[in-house]
């Protein structure tokens, strides 16, 4: 049948020949035979195809792990280098890797799902693809593999998960490649949303970068079965509250820290909306007061979050206020003593000037210090264009000024006049 080119006989054939094994249990037979069938001269690609689909079902009833373990082997081996069954081997990996993950070898199962680039399948579905590169992100985060996590991460955009399901499926076109529906057990398109902000908040929480934390639990809030139901969604509300404090001010955070106090939802946490206020309104913070009212609530939030980042964020929120009070006193003041600047931050002299140097080496603000003199000067210096355009444009102020100041009188002499006439 092989020789004559007959698919269907020849499919018939090998699946028959290791339904037989698997019926008598006899599985180093059945390894052998899958081995011997795939090796024939002119093997045809639909009878490897068929008999490999048919030995992946005979997996779960193995008796135990090795032969399990052995039975997988065996068909990547089979699956080695051919397109027509790069979909099966991938599955077949993604076994191997959860029986070695559960022997608690994690190292072994992160380098064995590495192997497969799924990315370049086109016949597997969308959502099986994100869901096995999401399972090589978690598996490098669990080893610690912070570097090789993120660059898997890349390979998804998170546009993906904003499509139209509904708009997702159309007719294949003639000659379009036929792309196989995902298994049952592969989580929904919003389901893998969720899961991927998650990997990559633990991502993001070993940097501490707080804003890319916050903007993943922004992306997690907007998922709509999360915003139907209050105990999922306040939770994560209160989270992003708290990393939007703790982001170092920059236009990002602005616009983030702006659009979140215009949530309605914020209306049920009124002590976090008073918090997001206080950063937005340009008036200095006290911060032992503002740690007095919050100290609960942060340490509450500080047990969900971890210990590890709870000590760290304590300090950064104390640096978030100061660095939130310089802006607001370079906003107010064009000059003013260093003893002065500390009074306003509640700080020491030599702290007053170490935060503010900083803000200044990160390019937050521009500022000077005469030292000798203990004065700051939030002034940026002005070249001569600068300076010229205000002249000007004081000299039309005070014009328009002293036109409207004419008409004024002109108006009042003409009605004067038109009295006395009368």
């Amino acid at each position: 049948m092989r020789l004559a080119g007959d698919v269907a006989g020849t499919k018939k054939a090998a699946t028959d020949i290791l339904q037989l094994c698997f019926e008598a249990r006899a599985w180093k037979t059945l390894n052998e035979q899958i081995i011997v069938l795939s090796k024939r001269r002119g093997q045809l690609k639909q009878a490897v195809t068929a008999m490999v689909q048919q030995a992946m079902q005979y997996i779960d009833e193995t008796p135990d792990v090795e032969t399990r373990v052995e039975l997988i082997k065996t068909l990547n081996n089979v699956a080695a280098g051919k397109i027509y069954v790069e979909i099966e081997r991938a599955r077949l990996t993604k076994k191997l890797a959860k029986i070695k993950e559960e022997q608690g070898l994690i190292a072994e199962a992160a380098d064995l799902m590495q192997e497969i680039a799924v990315e370049t399948f086109g016949a597997m579905a969308k959502t099986e693809k994100i869901a096995f590169i999401l399972e090589q992100v978690r598996l490098c985060l669990d080893r610690q593999d912070y570097v090789r996590a993120q660059i898997l991460s890349r390979k998804i955009s998170p546009r993906v998960f904003d499509v139209d399901i509904s708009k997702e499926k159309k007719k294949p076109k003639e000659g379009d490649g036929v792309v196989e529906e995902a298994p049952a057990d592969i989580p929904s398109l919003l389901e893998l949303k969720r899961i991927y902000y998650e990997l990559m908040i633990r991502y993001y929480s070993h940097n501490n970068d707080y804003l890319e934390i916050c903007r993943c639990y922004k992306a997690i809030y907007e998922i709509p079965a999360v915003k139907e139901n209050p105990s999922d969604w306040i939770p994560i509300l209160r989270k992003i509250c708290w990393y939007l404090v703790l982001a170092p001010h920059d236009p990002m955070q602005s616009s983030l820290l702006n659009s979140t106090l215009e949530d309605k939802n914020l209306s049920e946490l009124s002590n976090f909306r008073l918090l997001l206020k206080q950063l937005v309104t340009m008036e200095v913070v006290q911060w032992t007061a503002l740690w007095n009212s919050y100290k609960d609530e942060f340490e509450n939030e500080k047990n969900m979050l971890g210990g590890s980042l709870g000590d760290k964020a304590a300090e950064d929120l104390k640096q978030r206020v100061i660095e939130h009070n310089i802006l607001v006193v370079s906003k107010y003041y064009a000059r003013i003593t260093l003893k002065r600047l500390a009074e306003l931050l509640c700080l020491s002299i030599q702290e007053a000037e170490k935060h503010l140097s900083e803000m200044v080496v990160s390019k937050a603000l521009v500022s000077k210090i005469d030292r000798p003199m203990g004065v700051v000067n939030f002034q940026t210096a002005k070249d001569s264009n600068e300076i010229l355009n205000a002249w000007s444009s004081n000299l039309e102020k005070l014009l328009d000024l002293v036109e409207k100041s004419c008409h004024q009188i002109h108006k009042e002499t003409m009605v004067h006049k038109a009295a006395l006439k009368v």
